[in-house]
């Protein structure tokens, strides 16, 4: 049993404006009972590191349309192995190509959820993925 909610930092990277995805798992994993902080539009990496560790999250979630992931999710992952919070699990979300997906996971993403995918089953995989806390 946990004793605390599990702390999911949920992100949008860079110059894309669309966040309905974003919030609508936010609303997804606040209702799973997971406490969600949603840093907004138009973060840099520099910036979702940052906030991944002043807010002590246990995971990570990317939410990215621009078509920048082969960049930003390295650039994060980098990023948060230089603080020392390498061991933060980082997941993405959003318009990313079969093709990349492979490649990102080969620089650390855990999991990459895309379009249509079941917000259930994003909820499991991150309950799945952080032990109890």
């Amino acid at each position: 049993m946990r004793k605390r909610p599990i702390r999911v930092l949920v992100a949008k990277p860079g110059l894309d404006g669309h966040d309905r995805g974003a919030k609508v798992l936010a609303h997804a994993l606040r209702d799973a009972g997971m406490e969600v902080i949603y840093t907004g539009l138009h973060q840099t990496p520099e910036m979702i590191a940052n906030s991944a560790l002043q807010e002590d999250a246990d995971v990570v979630c990317v939410s990215i349309l621009s078509g920048a992931h082969n960049q930003v999710f390295p650039e994060i992952l980098r990023l948060l192995k230089e603080k020392g919070a390498g061991d933060i699990p980082v997941l993405g979300g959003g318009i990313i190509p079969d093709a990349d997906i492979a490649t990102l996971k080969k620089h650390g993403v855990k999991e990459i959820f895309t379009p249509g995918s079941a917000l259930g089953d994003i909820t499991k995989f991150i309950e799945a993925l952080i032990p109890a806390v």
